[in-house]
């Protein structure tokens, strides 16, 4: 499985890198502009990412306007919802209003943080990937 963490904050960072590690190849974006330039790069080798946890709040461009853009780029490269890449939304805010721009953004999760390793994989497996348990 090929993963994005889009994370500003280190601590966050890590314990994702730490909990996904096991389940492929994590690649790693501080900022929302990191990670929509991860999402080009990984198009433009035809190796699209599999699943991407991404943040909402982040300095730059915020995860929700980064879930927008990689949605555009997935249209564009004609993608369908099944073959797209599986965007979970992580946050430390668990306000209505963030859940449902997510949701509104075409996001196939969302998990308030802090994130422990049960839950993550859970929202993993509903999005139909086979992991460990």
């Amino acid at each position: 499985m090929k993963i994005l963490i889009a994370e500003d904050d280190f601590v966050s960072r890590k314990i994702l890198n730490t909990q996904l590690a096991s389940l492929g190849e994590v690649d790693i974006a501080a900022n929302g502009n990191e990670a929509f330039t991860a999402v080009k790069m990984a198009f433009e080798t035809n190796q699209p990412y599999d699943l991407i946890c991404l943040d909402i709040m982040m300095p730059e461009v915020d995860g929700i306007m980064v879930l927008k853009k990689i949605r555009q780029l997935e249209v564009q490269k004609g993608l369908n919802p099944e073959t797209r890449s599986k965007i979970i939304m992580t946050t430390a805010l668990s306000e209505k209003s963030h859940v449902l721009a997510a949701a509104q953004a075409n996001c196939n999760g969302f998990l308030v943080k802090p994130i422990d390793r049960a839950r993550l994989f859970d929202e993993i497996r509903k999005l139909g990937f086979d992991i460990p348990e």
